[in-house]
């Protein structure tokens, strides 16, 4: 296998398409989630290239809402001391799996009725019962959401929505991007928060660039108004040991200072000989709330994490891979560091009008070492190269909103007027060598060895700043809501490369937007319909020396949502027809050319409820139909992107049982995802083989059994429970699925 580094730009812009990396967009301008390595001859002949991913009124309904707002009220006052904060879900988090608003979609805290967009949150009480250890897998039960098209891989949280990779411009934190860039790309603890939100179709017309696919949204956990404190330690296969700890409570009597310290430290190890997947996390966050009116929390985060360079085994064929590790584990680690320190700022002038300010600034630094295949194996003997990427990130963001409540004759408007700035820069360094032995394939030995880092070959640097302005009118009139949302952005990015001593800068603009009209039933059920759009800057020059335009989006969407009244539970159905238009493709000379195009239809169905039982419940399904349109090869023109399966089905469920009976404090839950064939590569010549996955879980309470052991909790957590070995390929490259794990818990809550 011949193996190299390509790069690309800041955020997707700055993106550097990792070679070891499953994740980002392919020649024929899919943007599923894989990065397939750049090939090349020989490491002297590895050059990076540039290349782009790609009011309610006094009727019945008025009296209906009342009721159902009162239900979300009496669920927020049982959050164990949990705070729900702005734009929070309204039930609690830590007690049901369904939640009844959200601001990501729409920056303001709405219904999910009222939304007209596809949305899904997933609660902490779900990512508890599931023991989620990466985001990956707290989404992997979400409609429409693609996680496994790289197979195993703890380097990166590598997502797509709808068919579309989210990795790099579709990743947020409290509603700020976090920007990814090369491999250097944020690492998520979910340990550390409180709910994650999945906003699916274009959403550039409230967040600027972004992927038409979506995006996904974490919520920080945040301090709390009531003494909260939980130790955690967990014990898996893999020699996985992790401790966890999450202190919340005020500081001061009068209740206006309050705190949130949250920590991991993990050590383990990954089925490639040497890998390892350790981490080190803490986050304090400390919130001022002077009055009722006024909300000041500072937040802030240290991560170190140590995972492998490459996890690429040895491909014998078509659609086939090994257990044959391709590097070497004396010369594989991707070392990694990141910070965070930022503020969230509300205040209410009165119930008419409130700001909003959030800022953020991140400093992220990656090493990277990896060993590759130097050509065809020999006799089943291959030579081998070593390859290191040093990369470093940091980027400031700021978001400034008003929000105003306001009426004209009978129509109640919630008027949202924002600006937001995002400055980037990412340097990155890489280099390729020899010093490294040879692999016999036959009788693969991994003894230990030196290899020195080879010389630095290349060295870029660039910037990116992002300036936009955008506004949204949300107009109630008895049972209809009207959502027009628009948004203008500026974009600036500069590209240097240190060796050759040049310069590249272009300049973006673009408009984008949304409308959405709903009607939301006295019964909870709410019909919609939405167009959206999305854009996103693309950095180099087309063979005639034009600056490429930016890549957009459209989307056409028709739903429905189902909340009975004062019941938990919802159900979410929904009809789109989203394309991509201009992509970025490469031909068979190797020319990048802008005349890519691809759709994406399809049909996603999700239904959750936690029911009064004890019984809590997640399901979907989704059907997907990709084509492209437009490619660079013409032979791509009517295929099915690779690694996206047109059937997924996803089912969880956790039952409690009675308290009253022999049994009581224990819980069990059980789970299934299924995907179906894909094609393994664009051409669509073979197929992956379509694969369920089962995952369970055990949890003993036994503060039921003796009263001295109120909060302490025993939990096992089975993922992949029968250790299904399969492989999942993606333009023609081909991955190890994830094996059986298993993680055993034991924590103390009080």
């Amino acid at each position: 296998m011949k193996a190299g580094l390509g790069a690309a730009g800041l955020g997707v812009v700055l993106q550097v398409t990792p070679t070891l990396a499953q994740v980002s967009g392919t020649n024929s301008g899919s943007t599923a989630a894989t990065l397939p390595p750049v090939t090349v001859e020989a490491p002297n002949q590895v050059r990076p290239r540039a290349v782009s991913a790609h009011r309610n009124s006094p009727s019945q309904r008025g009296r209906v809402a009342a009721q159902r707002n009162a239900a979300s009220r009496q669920a927020a006052s049982q959050q164990d001391g949990r705070e729900a904060g702005s734009g929070r879900a309204a039930t609690s988090s830590e007690n049901s799996y369904v939640a009844n608003s959200s601001s990501a979609a729409t920056k303001t805290s709405t219904p999910l009725l009222e939304t007209p967009q596809s949305i899904s949150v997933v609660t902490r009480k779900e990512l508890n019962d599931r023991a989620v250890q990466t985001l990956t897998e707290a989404v992997g039960y979400e409609p429409g959401v693609r996680i496994d098209a790289s197979g195993y891989d703890p380097r990166f949280d590598a997502i797509s929505i709808r068919g579309f990779d989210i990795t790099y411009n579709g990743i947020y934190l409290d509603g700020l991007r976090l920007v990814g860039a090369g491999l250097g790309v944020f690492k998520t603890e979910p340990y550390g928060v409180d709910s994650i939100t999945v906003v699916r179709g274009p959403s550039s017309a409230l967040y600027g660039l972004g992927s038409p696919g979506g995006l996904i949204d974490l919520q920080s956990k945040l301090p709390t108004s009531q003494p909260f404190h939980e130790v955690q330690t967990l014990f898996g296969d893999r020699d996985r040991v992790q401790g966890n700890f999450d202190f919340s409570g005020p500081i001061d009597p009068n209740g206006q200072f309050s705190y949130r310290l949250t920590g991991v430290v993990r050590d383990a190890d990954v089925f490639v000989p040497g890998g390892k997947d350790n981490r080190t996390y803490v986050a304090p966050a400390v919130t001022w709330r002077p009055d009722q009116s006024t909300t000041l929390t500072l937040l802030g985060a240290y991560q170190k994490s140590k995972t492998p360079g490459s996890m690429f085994t040895y491909s014998t064929g078509v659609g086939t891979t090994t257990d044959i590790f391709t590097g070497s584990p004396s010369y594989n680690s991707l070392d990694q560091e990141q910070g965070r320190v930022g503020y969230l700022f509300e205040h209410a002038f009165d119930n008419a009008v409130t700001v909003r300010q959030k800022f953020r600034y991140v400093d992220l630094d990656a090493v990277t070492r990896y060993v590759g295949f130097l050509g065809a194996p020999v006799g089943n003997v291959v030579s081998r190269y070593t390859g290191y990427v040093h990369d470093t990130l940091q980027s400031a963001i700021m978001d400034n909103q008003v929000e105003a409540k306001l009426a004209t004759g009978p129509v109640q408007h919630t008027l949202l007027v924002g600006t937001d700035y995002t400055s980037s820069k990412f340097t990155d360094k890489q280099g390729f060598g020899f010093g490294v032995s040879d692999l016999n394939l036959a009788a693969p030995v991994y003894a230990p060895e030196s290899i020195p880092d080879p010389a630095i070959s290349s060295s870029t640097a660039q910037r990116q700043t992002q300036s936009g302005v955008y506004i949204q009118d949300q107009a109630k009139l008895d049972h209809w809501i009207l959502t027009l949302s628009g948004r203008s952005d500026w974009v600036r990015t500069t590209g240097e490369d240190r060796f050759a001593l040049t310069r590249q800068t272009q300049s973006d603009q673009a408009y984008s937007g949304r409308a959405g009209l709903t009607y939301v039933f006295d019964s909870g059920v709410a019909p919609y319909v939405a167009y959206s759009t999305s854009f996103f800057p693309n950095l180099g020059v087309d063979p005639s020396g034009a600056f490429f335009k930016p890549t957009t989006g459209k989307q056409t969407e028709i739903g429905v949502k189902y909340q009975p009244p004062g019941t938990r539970s919802l159900i979410t159905a929904a009809v789109f027809d989203l394309t991509q238009d201009g992509g970025l493709v490469t031909t068979g000379t190797g020319v990048t050319v802008q005349r890519g195009e691809i759709q994406s239809r399809g049909f996603e169905l999700q239904g959750l409820a936690s029911l009064g039982n004890g019984f809590d419940i997640t399901s979907s399904y989704t059907y997907l139909d990709m084509v492209t349109k437009q490619a660079g090869d013409s032979a791509l023109v009517g295929k099915f992107p690779s690694g996206n399966p047109p059937h997924t089905v996803t089912l969880w469920g956790n039952y409690a049982l009675p308290l009253a009976g022999p049994f009581a404090g224990l819980s069990v839950g059980a789970g299934a995802r299924y995907m179906s064939w894909s094609y393994g590569d664009d051409l669509n010549t073979f197929k992956n083989s379509s694969v369920t996955l089962v995952d369970a879980a055990l949890k003993y309470d036994f503060g039921q059994a003796a009263k001295d052991l109120k909060g302490l909790q025993f939990q096992v957590n089975a993922k992949n429970l029968f250790n299904v070995h399969y492989t999942t390929c993606q333009v023609g490259y081909c991955y190890r699925g994830a094996p059986l794990t298993v993680i055993a818990t034991l924590g103390y809550r009080w």
